[in-house]
């Protein structure tokens, strides 16, 4: 049971199945980057967001979390897997579902088209204990994905949509029941495919009777991509017409815009993305804007200097490999940087950076007594224009798959990044 206001002080709260999510915030998966170590760092800054009464490391802390069912700072979803690498095995898969043993909720976004292979991947996942909390992708634009019928462009196949819901609760069911724990199930949409073709009520009602915990929105279409701004108001639409909790995203890059989201929809927790990318600290923002958390101030470049450091750290500890961790690090330290008076060809020499040594010389040679700019505020991640729907020829004539498009749905995930 949830403390009350009068016991603890103002909470947010709230339940998703069987979890109890502290803070209402929610780290969306996104693949390359929502990896143990980055969901580490964002979560550690969450956790600094929170009052004295909730954060673990405080004397005054009043709650006891309890592994598996705590969410203290919100949730961290790891990057998408597909179900089909899953249940085959593939080894890079293995590793990205390895869950970070500091993870109180281990959460997983999961991807697929065909509902008995979706069954039998979540089976895995439970039977296995990698898995508190089971996310389910039908919001991805990537043409890759759609047009094969995957991601945001599946859930105008009604029927196909009810089946991979319907399976994959059924197997959380069971298999949870077997291990003694339950595992929520929760859906991630788009409005639609284009204002023509709007799924959301349709699919989230569906997504309810079918035993979902919760459903998130991402109020842009699939033909908006990531284009213009998200519409708050199908959000308040979606959180009007259900039971069940409803996580609202889109356009969510401070603490005022998840306060504003939450104060215009009535949305039961914030779904964030593109906002925390060189960003891991907007979730101490977070928390303490949206819990009375302490007061929240962006980072000078000497503290992110260290904070980029830590990252690189965590990062080979959990690759094994300098080189190949540094590759990857090397898009987040320009995400970090963004804005800063840094100078051409010192950023040109960070992004090419291929050790731990290099990255703290490199660091240290700028001038790091820089206050954040304001130039790094705001929006982030490519925006880009509206796209024109990649979609299989005929997949609108009909919100009923063919026997032909049955036929071909296997090749929704031959291709997919992301596991």
């Amino acid at each position: 049971m949830i403390p009350s206001e009068s016991t603890l002080g103002p909470t947010l709260a709230l339940e998703v199945g069987p979890l109890r999510v502290w803070s209402p915030i929610v780290l969306a998966p996104m693949a390359g980057v929502t990896d143990v170590p980055f969901r580490r760092l964002c979560r550690q800054m969450g956790e600094e967001g929170l009052p004295d009464w909730l954060n673990p490391s405080s004397s005054n802390a009043q709650v006891t979390p309890e592994k598996g069912v705590d969410a203290l700072a919100g949730l961290y979803v790891c990057e998408m897997v597909t179900s089909r690498a899953l249940v085959e095995g593939n080894v890079r898969t293995l590793e990205m579902v390895r869950p970070d043993p500091a993870e109180r909720v281990r959460s997983i976004q999961l991807y697929g088209v065909d509902p008995a292979t979706m069954a039998q991947a979540t089976s895995i996942l439970i039977d296995r204990d990698l898995v508190d909390h089971i996310d389910l992708n039908f919001g991805c634009p990537v043409p890759k994905v759609t047009k094969k019928g995957g991601g945001a462009a599946l859930p105008w196949k009604r029927d196909l949509f009810d089946d991979l819901v319907h399976a994959v609760v059924g197997a959380a069911d069971r298999a949870g029941a077997a291990a003694g724990r339950d595992i929520p199930v929760t859906v991630k949409m788009r409005v639609g495919i284009d204002d023509d073709h709007i799924t959301f009520l349709d699919a989230a009602k569906v997504a309810e009777n079918r035993g979902v915990a919760a459903v998130a929105l991402h109020a842009r279409t699939q033909t908006q991509h990531y284009a213009g701004h998200a519409d708050w108001t199908q959000i308040k639409r979606l959180k009007d017409a259900m039971r069940i909790p409803v996580f609202g995203n889109g356009d969510i890059f401070s603490g005022a815009d998840a306060q504003r989201m939450m104060d215009e929809t009535g949305c039961d927790a914030v779904v964030v993305g593109r906002g925390c990318q060189g960003r891991p600290w907007l979730f101490t923002d977070l928390t303490s804007t949206l819990m009375g958390g302490p007061a929240f101030s962006d980072p000078s470049l000497s503290d992110i200097a260290d904070i980029i450091e830590k990252h690189a750290a965590w990062v080979i500890e959990d690759q094994g490999d300098e080189l190949r961790a540094l590759r990857e690090m090397r898009k987040h330290v320009g995400w970090y940087l963004r804005g800063f008076a840094i100078g051409g060809p010192t950023r040109h020499a960070l992004s090419m950076v291929s050790t731990l040594e290099e990255l703290h010389d490199l660091l240290h040679m700028l001038d790091l007594d820089q206050e954040y700019p304001q130039a790094a505020l705001g929006a982030r991640g490519r925006a880009g224009g509206e796209k024109t729907p990649r979609l299989p020829d005929g997949w609108l004539d009909s919100p009923y798959l063919s026997d032909a498009e049955r036929q071909t749905l296997h090749l929704a995930e031959s291709d997919v990044s992301g596991g």
